[in-house]
């Protein structure tokens, strides 16, 4: 019996539809729901990248054919496709159209197999390793793609491979590895009938599926339509999802319960200390604070004091030579000093050049940090990571930078095992203690930057608008002027939070009343 076409599905909504039927429904019918995280965005920008660099790794010559898939070209691309593969050239996004679906291969390369023409097909993802969805994905490219007729001999999944070091010059040789997935992909063609057939049922019903938020809802990836779907849900004073860390699987199985969805539902035995001082300081609504542990833990670290923190950039695709795939380089760094007599002073440097920052901060950062006296963080973990990786780098530079990473003393441990304010929702992020110890300062105070994200997306705007440009879904444009002023305030608001937790967590007083006016 053959399958009731309603409409033609592409790979992305019949993996949507494998992550949750309610986000493919949604995807289709209520688009306007959408909200895309800049993380998201960051993703979108990033595979860009890497297909473009596939067109020239699989294509040195540049003989074959790129086509590219605008909303209402779907028909034109399937007819160019068709149109292009008597030429036997490679084919980049060629587009297959069977069964009630849709594909756009990302590398089509004609071979040989068993005498006949044949096809070579690779999928490339801008990741670092061979995730589950992939081989769905894998299973869907070449179950259209045969489907509509095409001799396929093989089919490959490229990904980046973590280990590439970027030698300059545009060389980018080795940047990807392949992974054979031809049987497992090519035995999986009943699951894939299955799965267009029931996907196509959800899309043709009237009103959307009944679906509970959950894990589904950022495995494998993050949905647009968390916010809305979680606004249908009853509303709870206190929801589970403040419980941080939640591994143990007993306490998984007891939040899986559709009736569970406030932290008095949850009983105290399934729930370890921290967690435990969640739900109980929640509900009691009373702050949490070990002033006398958080004194001693800081008591040997004496002033003057340093605080620093970095914001970093990462490409899928290294733009400088001597870095790796998704290396973090830092850009930008803050730094706040206190002096004995509680004087502080601000020191910031900040690269939109786009060349490579490396070299200018890491001179910069030694001596914006002195040569003694503690440097506080808030993730001790990142920042020395990053030292780290500058001393290989930089190994003029190594016993200065070395030193600065002896000299680093973690806050954010000191924070967990000591505070916690009930509007922090079971987060001990610096955006979440801030506010909680600090009320008059807060980063939706900011005018344009207030977190990560938005640091990384609006550093590639000033540094490499033409990435920023492959990336449908970026921001409206900011000058240079917007964007160094937005990141500044952003940085110097982080470390200058850390001064003023640290005068809570230490019982200095006289820090703080201290403003951040110098």
């Amino acid at each position: 019996m053959g399958l009731v076409v309603s409409m033609m599905l592409s790979k992305s909504k019949l993996l949507a539809y494998r992550q949750c039927p309610k986000r493919l429904w949604l995807e289709l019918h209520r688009k306007d729901l959408a909200v895309y995280a800049q993380a998201t965005q960051a993703v979108f920008a990033a595979g860009n990248l890497v297909g473009e660099l596939a067109t020239r790794l699989y294509d040195p010559d540049q003989a074959g054919q790129t086509f590219k898939v605008e909303r209402g070209q779907i028909d034109a691309v399937l007819a160019l496709t068709q149109a292009a593969l008597p030429l036997r050239k490679p084919i980049f996004e060629a587009g297959f159209s069977a069964a009630g679906a849709l594909a756009f291969a990302d590398v089509l390369l004609p071979v040989k197999h068993k005498g006949k023409r044949a096809w070579r097909m690779v999928e490339v993802k801008s990741s670092t390793k061979v995730a589950d969805i992939y081989h769905d994905d894998v299973a869907i490219q070449s179950f259209v793609a045969r489907q509509s007729g095409l001799l396929l001999a093989s089919v490959a999944l490229a990904h980046i491979d973590k280990t590439f070091v970027y030698a300059g010059y545009g060389d980018y040789q080795g940047l990807l590895v392949e992974h054979d997935l031809t049987e497992e992909a090519f035995a999986r063609e009943d699951e894939v009938r299955g799965w267009i057939a029931a996907a196509q049922t959800t899309a043709r019903k009237r009103t959307e599926p009944r679906i509970r938020t959950g894990e589904q809802c950022s495995k494998p990836y993050g949905c647009a339509f968390l916010a809305y779907c979680a606004g249908q849900e009853p509303p709870a004073a206190f929801p589970v999802q403040w419980l941080p860390r939640v591994q143990a699987k007993a306490l998984k199985t007891k939040l899986a319960e559709p009736d569970v969805i406030d932290l008095r539902d949850v009983p105290d035995t399934l729930l370890n200390p921290q967690q435990l001082r969640v739900k109980s300081h929640t509900l009691s609504g009373k702050v949490y604070f070990d002033k006398a542990t958080s004194a001693s833990a800081l008591a040997g670290h004496k002033l003057p004091a340093y605080f620093l923190d970095f914001e970093t950039i990462s490409f899928a695709v290294p733009q400088w030579r001597g870095t790796e795939p998704f290396q973090a380089i830092p850009f930008q760094f803050s730094v706040h000093r206190l002096s004995r007599s509680l004087q502080l002073k601000h020191t910031p440097h900040l690269d939109l050049t786009g060349a490579d920052p490396s070299t200018g901060l890491a001179s910069a950062l030694v001596k914006a940090c002195g040569t003694s006296g503690p440097i506080f963080v808030y993730n001790k973990s990142f920042e020395s990571t990053r030292i780290k990786e500058l001393v290989v780098r930089l190994p003029k530079l190594g016993a200065a930078l070395r030193a600065i990473d002896s000299r680093l003393v973690d806050l954010h441990p000191v924070v967990v095992d000591c505070y916690y304010h009930p509007s922090q929702q079971g987060s001990w992020s610096i955006k979440a203690v801030l506010p909680a110890m600090v009320p008059t300062l807060a980063y939706d105070q900011l005018q344009g930057v207030q977190d990560g994200g938005a640091a990384q997306a609006s550093y590639l705007a000033a540094a490499f608008p033409q990435l920023q440009a492959a990336n449908a879904q970026s921001t409206a444009p900011k000058t240079q002027a917007q964007i160094k002023a937005q990141l500044l305030a952003y940085c110097r608001l982080d470390t200058f939070a850390m001064v003023k937790i640290w005068a809570k967590l230490s019982g200095c007083n006289e820090a703080s009343s201290l403003t951040d006016s110098q």
